[in-house]
């Protein structure tokens, strides 16, 4: 009787997340729908919807809701599994798609295999929040270089243009380039691209001081050169626990600088790299290989091995390089990490650098 009665009581609830009001579906243990209800997406109508509830298995999609979501299902009692949106391709490749629907795969897939949705696991909140420093400087970023690219197109269109150079230097190597109302508007653009950097650098002191206080285990990521204060803390705070990878090797697949693979009989084509993962922390680590392969590059290990796949030539050889040392630059940031080890540049190097 007691098997039975876990069997009964193990519900599975779906839920598809949407701005403004999610829909959710029950299933009982024998799998039939025992309930569909939407609820608000907000606090309170989460909790009007799920506290109180006999502990279940929630399972929804991520996005920009789940992590929140799921944090207050588990503090209801909950347990929440997070499904990889890219993953789920019967909903994302559904030709009858509905929300009521969408939520009742989602429960039935959790029902019968979580492993089939690659659950995700989202950082803590304090994390979170931290990381919410990164996406500020980020979004002030992209709004300089918008305001930057803007600023040449009309100059150019006029037949003037501002040397090439740093962009924290550019409003003001602009005023001394171009004749003073060339067009109209030109020194609110300046003004705003010169406050904008004044910002950009405000928030990298912040971002200095918050790796060397909060987060001291940066400084050891720090002693590859071309890895900066930014790299290193993004690094911490997208994996934040280094004991989820037993293997150094899996952070690169986790972060998307893997090939796809889609192999078929005799047949083994060269994809390009999956590009899962967190898009942001890619890039740096891309920024930094373009670093150490560059002019400025120290000699090391995997400066050589970058070469060495420049020196083999092919289409896109370049290209292909610094994905490539950008992925061993991922397995040996979280192999400094997870043991603590000093960086040694050259061990394992084999031949000399090649010029």
């Amino acid at each position: 009787m007691e098997k039975i009665t876990r069997v009964e009581t193990a519900w599975t609830i779906g839920v598809d997340l949407g701005d403004r009001r999610s829909e959710a579906c029950v299933l009982d243990g024998a799998g039939s729908v025992v309930e569909r209800f939407a609820f608000r997406s907000d606090r309170e109508g989460l909790a009007k919807g799920f506290s109180g509830r006999a502990r279940a298995s929630v399972v929804m999609e991520v996005g920009t809701h789940s992590p929140w979501i799921a944090r207050e299902l588990e503090r209801f009692g909950h347990r929440v599994v997070v499904a990889n949106a890219r993953k789920v391709h019967l909903i994302s490749h559904s030709v009858n798609k509905d929300d009521r629907h969408d939520a009742e795969i989602l429960a039935r897939l959790g029902r019968a295999d979580e492993s089939l949705l690659s659950p995700v696991q989202h950082c803590s909140e304090s994390v979170q929040r931290d990381r919410a420093i990164l996406r500020v400087r980020e979004s002030l970023i992209a709004a300089r270089t918008m305001l930057i690219n803007s600023t040449r197109g009309m100059a150019k269109s006029l037949g003037l243009r501002v040397s090439a150079g740093d962009a924290s230097s550019f409003a003001a190597r602009a005023r001394k380039q171009l004749p003073e109302g060339l067009f109209a508007g030109l020194e609110v653009l300046l003004a705003e691209i010169g406050r904008l950097t004044d910002r950009i650098k405000e928030l990298d002191r912040r971002i200095e001081r918050l790796g060397r206080t909060r987060y001291p285990h940066t400084e050891r990521l720090r002693q590859v050169r071309g890895v900066g204060p930014i790299t290193a803390l993004t690094f911490v705070l997208t994996l934040e626990d280094p004991r989820r990878w037993p293997r150094s090797r899996a952070v690169g697949a986790y972060l998307g600088l893997t090939p796809k693979r889609r192999i078929s009989g005799d047949q083994h084509p060269e994809l390009r790299i999956t590009k899962a993962g967190d898009r942001y922390l890619r890039q740096l680590l891309v920024q930094c290989a373009h670093y150490l392969l560059g002019p400025f590059g120290a000699d090391c290990t995997l400066r050589r091995f970058g070469l060495r796949l420049i020196a083999q030539g092919g289409k896109r050889a370049g290209k292909r390089a610094r994905v490539a040392v950008a992925r061993k630059l991922a397995v040996l940031l979280h192999r400094l990490w997870i043991s603590g080890a000093d960086y040694e540049p050259l061990r394992g190097a084999e031949s000399p650098t090649i010029a």
